[in-house]
């Protein structure tokens, strides 16, 4: 092997023991998998295309083959039948997997669990998450649903408690801010509402009307299909200590993006280009967009565009 390439894997390591330690839950076997990846990229000679995606494939079926040594596999892993769609269906949860996390990660099945991880914590599209799990998008995205709906656990009302699950543990404002610039992107109209409260609010300050933002939106409905498939120039923020959104145009910041953030979900945002305000803006890292997914495939199936060589 060439020393370049043992360089790329290096920079590559510790993203690929992280990724494994979501899906596994254990940090000593998850840098054991990432070593087999390395045996295995030591093992080929054959031309790799995108090195980053290359990896992730390997240590991630590598993590599915720890799984299923684990827990038999169940049939709906493979293709799982319909499910009532779920309104939430790609609301983003906690990035951060944490004792009360993995417990109820530990319970899934090995597709769900590596579905859910690749799409809410590392945001993968299901395309990718497809070609990984050899099944189609539609599956994968019925997995991801699967295992939120355990993850979140039973919910009263529309924003109620929870028995048990994810829902006692508060969503994180910069969780929601991020989620619904992620929804906006990828146009999902279901997710903005989601993240949406019934009586939510655009508004925006006069420096911003006069760059030509809306006034006044009332309604989440009108919100969700102002922002259903636009904000791909918006980058993540914060402003005072706040997490936000911004347009930015050749560096500088033109439009901030000030959410209200109320429950879990958006009560009001406030488009602001006051010149003092967006001099106190600054870029932080959105753990949405992870650079390694645009490396990945992205072909609506993953049998139309086989890889170049089968990391198995």
């Amino acid at each position: 092997m060439d020393t370049t390439r043992t360089e790329d894997f290096e920079r590559e390591r510790p993203r690929l023991v992280g990724l494994a330690t979501r899906v596994l839950g254990d940090h000593a076997e998850a840098e054991d998998i990432v070593q087999h990846a390395w045996l295995r990229l030591h093992g080929t000679d054959t031309d790799i295309e995108s090195l980053p995606a290359w990896l992730t494939t390997v240590t991630t079926r590598l993590c599915l083959d720890r799984l299923r040594s684990r827990t038999p596999l169940p049939h709906s892993d493979v293709e799982p039948p319909d499910t009532t769609p779920d309104v939430a269906d790609d609301v983003v949860l906690a990035d951060t997997v944490g004792v009360a996390l993995q417990t109820v990660i530990d319970r899934l099945s090995p597709g769900e669990r590596v579905a859910f991880v690749l799409h809410d914590s590392f945001g993968f599209d299901f395309a990718t998450i497809a070609a990984i799990l050899d099944t189609s998008p539609a599956a994968a995205r019925k997995l991801a649903s699967r295992a939120r709906a355990k993850v979140r656990g039973p919910v009263t009302g529309s924003r109620g408690g929870a028995a048990d699950g994810l829902a006692t543990r508060p969503t994180r404002d910069w969780e929601v801010v991020d989620a619904f610039m992620a929804a906006s992107r990828e146009g999902d109209f279901d997710a903005l509402l989601a993240l949406l409260a019934p009586q939510a609010r655009i508004t925006a300050d006069a420096a911003a009307i006069a760059t030509g933002t809306p006034e006044r939106i009332d309604g989440r409905r009108e919100i969700a299909g102002f922002f259903d498939g636009s904000a791909h120039a918006a980058v993540a923020v914060l402003v005072d200590g706040r997490p936000g959104s911004a347009w930015f145009h050749r560096g500088e910041a033109k439009v901030l993006f000030d959410f209200t953030i109320e429950g879990g979900v958006v009560r009001g945002i406030t488009f602001r280009a006051d010149p003092e305000l967006l001099g106190r803006v600054t870029r932080r890292e959105d753990l949405r967009r992870r650079p390694v997914t645009s490396a990945l495939p992205r072909s609506s199936s993953p049998r139309e565009t086989p890889p170049r060589e089968d990391p198995r």
